[in-house]
């Protein structure tokens, strides 16, 4: 039979960024410098700092604390991982085949004192539970910094892997070379 689960999870994970941020993924736009927007190495994804944007630009400026609430620095983070999404799905052939979100940091333009930076980062860490799954609970860093790129309020980078890659042991490979030994 087939995994009622399983069926469609692309599509699935689709649907819920729609029903989340009631916004299609379209194409990603071409990162602000001469840098890669997403990296793959081996089974893992390694992304750049994602901004808030919306039409090409922030939802929000400042600093979280005193230009913007936390409950607005949330939804950046939802549009960080948003944003994110278009690229992940372009370089791993769809959303489905992300097998786990690793680690999530998230960088927060903090005005002086402001200490909800773990707040912010829940507003990324809610929208992948919700998107992946188990699948997206993740490792985090939630970091107060005094400034970030176009005065945005929240930036965000991840690390994601990959399915249908299988992580050899270093045991299993000794294992290997002695049954290959022994054939000789």
């Amino acid at each position: 039979g087939i995994n009622a689960e399983y069926m469609g999870y692309q599509m699935m994970a689709e649907a819920k960024i729609k029903e989340i941020m009631g916004i299609e993924l379209g194409v990603a736009p071409p990162p602000i410098g001469n840098y890669l927007p997403i990296q793959r190495v081996g089974d893992l994804i390694f992304t750049s700092g994602f901004l808030p944007l919306k039409e090409g630009k922030l939802i929000a400026e400042g600093k979280v604390g005193k230009d913007v609430t936390p409950a607005q620095a949330y939804e950046c983070a939802q549009f960080c991982m948003l944003n994110m999404m278009v690229p992940l799905k372009e370089i791993v052939g769809g959303l489905d085949n992300i097998e786990k979100i690793i680690k999530v940091t998230v960088f927060v333009n903090s005005a002086p004192g402001f200490t909800g930076q773990p707040g912010v980062a829940n507003g990324a860490s809610d929208f992948l539970v919700k998107v992946f799954g188990d699948a997206g609970k993740h490792a985090r860093a939630a970091v107060g910094v005094a400034e970030l790129p176009l005065n945005s309020p929240v930036e965000i980078e991840l690390i994601a892997k990959v399915k249908g890659t299988k992580q050899k042991s270093i045991a299993h490979l000794f294992m290997i070379m002695k049954l290959y030994k022994h054939q000789k």
